[in-house]
């Protein structure tokens, strides 16, 4: 099938990737395939990693936090002129969904590989989507006209609606800003959570409210659109194996719907983005409870993570052809893909699974990924790699494919069981206890998987399949020591580990580990303190939440160890290691 009727218009000869990570490789290998030449950015603790070493040209950005690097427009966008670079991906996360970006981008004269800013602004405000959605007789549930102001606002509409509802950032995506209240006395607790997580992941805090539908599974349809009104839906996915609104999970194409179902995804998905005026990839999100019925959630106005699935299933490249799109391609009005075979992607995260999924990053010690028929592995890290506990704790994708959709599932339990990783916990045992359920299984046509499975129906047979991994502090990462330096009349930054001049006298001991202080409530992972849920020298009790900490993007809850009287010992806005000591519970 030919996807394009026409070919691109506009020249281009060099790309900067925008992100890190498997993203940024995958888009790296798109632009060799294309002969255009790439630029990557990096952070101090991505300086060692592989996209770093596989672009052409590479350039620090000088920080560590995603603040300081890889949401600094500024920054970039400096770059790309020092580099001479014609255009930037922003692959997802990150920048990739920000409407000021894309702007001062093609204000720059640079090409911007994703959708026009307006249209990034219309959908991206997920008040302003679902008014669009509305227009075009897109399924919905009930919600908020606008963002809710206080706590009390979003425990008012519950109590006018019922529950569950979901509090969701207006201005976010990607499940970082939404929770999902079941019973009226969290809803206020979890407004105030949410606005703090939209803030930290988007800058902006304004959350709005919708009915969530109980037990639904997570449907979404790939989108392509041209710069000329072509818009085309590529296919439909199945990511309903999620935790806490993160998916690990995902499927093409999405199984067990019916010919209507499938039909009204379709046409919606593609009404929305035609009336928004799309272009690029996008994908249309959706909501199916267990009765049938269907909502519209959000528009992801970028690539998805998922997007593999959707390559294998239809032989289209996704990058390669938003590349094709942003340089005047237009697509073919006849050419509508049909889905072959079936494909699973499978997240591999640097997470603990048996501590609720916690995040731990640290030095990857190995790393051998399995291979043949059917297994792609689309990865960001390899062996003596270190997962930084600043940015997402995703190293790499499996994505596996066969004939059908049991026959994924055979090689799947083969790859995953070939697969193993050592040095930081991974998500692993998670995805093969998963292949022997079987309501994922479906062998006899009933999928009874839905978004909240995982901590609900399965978390009792997760937690008996999977013991905690060891924990272990990681490393932080040395500081630099930095000195531009010119090779062959072109300025480069030379960073050198600070204490690499430190003359270091032989036989000096290391110093020994400090006692367990049994009194000590512990950071679980390396991040951000964002706040105390109790006052200094408050009575609390074992298991109460005294505090919430940010990391990799993620909000963690800190719970009393034990009862007694609490000290704390640090404030909101520290950003402190994986053990450090929070306070103190004296009984």
């Amino acid at each position: 099938m030919t996807l394009f009727a026409t070919g691109p218009t506009l020249p281009l000869n060099r790309l900067l990737v925008a992100n890190r990570g498997e993203i940024a490789v995958r888009i790296i290998r798109a632009c060799r395939d294309e002969g255009i030449g790439t630029v990557a950015v990096y952070a101090d603790a991505d300086r060692d990693a592989p996209f770093v070493r596989m672009a052409d040209q590479a350039f620090t950005l000088g920080g560590d936090t995603p603040a300081e690097t890889y949401l600094d427009g500024q920054k970039i966008i400096a770059i790309v002129q020092r580099a001479g670079a014609d255009a930037i991906h922003p692959g997802y996360g990150f920048l990739s969904e920000n409407a000021g970006f894309a702007q001062a981008v093609q204000d720059a004269g640079l090409v911007w590989i994703g959708p026009d800013p307006a249209v990034i602004t219309a959908l991206g405000d997920k008040i302003e989507a679902r008014r669009i959605a509305e227009t075009v007789g897109a399924p919905l549930v009930a919600g908020t006209p606008g963002p809710v102001e206080t706590p009390a606002d979003a425990l008012a509409f519950a109590r006018q609606h019922g529950l569950p509802i979901a509090i969701k950032a207006a201005f976010g995506g990607g499940g970082r800003g939404m929770k999902v209240a079941w019973r009226l006395e969290e809803v206020e607790e979890l407004f105030q959570s949410a606005t703090r997580e939209a803030q930290a992941a988007f800058g902006r805090g304004e959350c709005f409210i919708e009915q969530f539908l109980d037990r639904p599974r997570h449907v979404e349809a790939q989108v392509l659109a041209d710069l000329h009104g072509t818009v085309k839906v590529i296919g439909t996915r199945d990511c309903s194996l999620q935790r806490r609104n993160q998916k690990l999970v995902e499927e093409a194409p999405a199984s067990f719907l019916t010919d209507e179902q499938r039909q009204r995804i379709h046409d919606s998905a593609r009404a929305i983005c035609a009336h928004a005026g799309y272009s690029g990839a996008g994908t249309v999100e959706y909501l199916l409870s267990a009765n049938g019925t269907i909502s519209f959630l959000e528009v992801n106005t970028r690539l998805q993570v998922e997007h593999p699935v959707t390559e294998e299933t239809t032989g289209i490249d996704l990058v390669r052809g938003m590349i094709a799109v942003a340089r005047g391609a237009r697509l073919a009005d006849d050419a509508v893909p049909v889905p072959r075979g079936h494909s699973i992607e499978f997240r591999i995260n640097a997470e603990d699974v048996a501590r609720g999924f916690l995040p731990t990053p640290g030095p990857i010690e190995t790393f051998d990924a399995p291979s043949g028929p059917g297994i792609r592995l689309d990865s960001g890290v390899v062996a003596g790699s270190s997962v930084p506990g600043s940015f997402d704790s995703m190293m790499a994708k499996l994505i596996v494919t066969g004939a059908t959709r049991d026959e994924a599932i055979a090689r799947a339990r083969r790859a995953l069981a070939e697969f193993r990783i050592t040095g930081v916990a991974s998500v692993l045992p998670f995805h093969r206890a998963v292949l022997e359920q079987p309501e994922f299984r479906a062998e006899d046509g009933d999928f009874r998987v839905h978004t909240r499975w995982i901590e609900t129906d399965f978390a009792d047979r997760l937690a008996a399949a999977v013991a905690p991994h060891a924990r272990v502090a990681p490393a932080a990462t040395p500081p630099l020591l930095r000195m531009a330096i010119e090779i062959d009349g072109r300025r480069h930054e030379l960073g050198l580990p600070a204490g690499i001049l430190a003359a270091v006298p032989s036989g000096t001991a290391t110093e020994a580990a400090p006692q367990a202080d049994e009194a000590a409530v512990i950071a679980p992972v390396p991040g951000t303190l964002t706040a105390w849920q109790v006052d200094d020298g408050a009575s609390v009790e074992a298991g109460q939440p005294v505090a919430v900490m940010e990391a990799m993007k993620m909000e963690t809850r800190v719970e009393a160890h034990r009862a007694g009287r609490i000290t704390l010992a640090a404030r909101p806005g520290e950003v402190l290691p994986f053990g450090a000591t929070l306070a103190r519970i004296e009984g």
